[in-house]
């Protein structure tokens, strides 16, 4: 019986260090892996507007392309519209990479451009995904 009782308060033991150990990993990461509000409501205008303008010109020159075939204007090629378009979703790409990196991380927004940013969010994200070795 008695040793019953000790098995059962071992296995309880056992299963709220488990409970715990992984509730303080979970806490531990979101924690690390926290983005202000603010900086990401910062993040999104800019890739909003870095990315979305772009995208609306890549979709636009195949409506502007089809018009000016359609309508007699001019002969384009197909390749002049498919690399102009290409073009301008690259652009809508990096832009992805310009609008997040160049958030401020501080209170104040920043510069309109936000380029001063660049270099620290850079260093912050190479940090982020290096691996810190476990705690003994």
């Amino acid at each position: 019986m008695k040793n019953k009782k000790s098995f059962k308060d071992s296995e309880k033991m056992n299963k709220e260090k488990k409970f715990s150990t992984s509730e303080d990993t979970k806490s531990r990461k979101k924690r690390e892996s926290f983005i202000p509000k603010p900086v990401a409501n910062r993040m999104a205008r800019r890739v909003i507007f870095t990315t979305g303008i772009p995208t609306l010109l890549g979709m636009g020159v195949f409506i502007l392309s089809y018009i000016v075939i359609v309508k007699g204007i001019a002969e384009i090629p197909p390749s002049l519209t498919l690399t102009s378009s290409a073009l301008f979703f690259f652009i809508g790409l990096v832009g992805l990479s310009y609008g997040i990196l160049s958030a401020s991380w501080e209170e104040s927004p920043g510069s309109l451009l936000g380029l001063e940013h660049i270099g620290p969010n850079i260093k912050r994200m190479s940090n982020a995904f290096k691996k810190t070795p476990p705690k003994k």
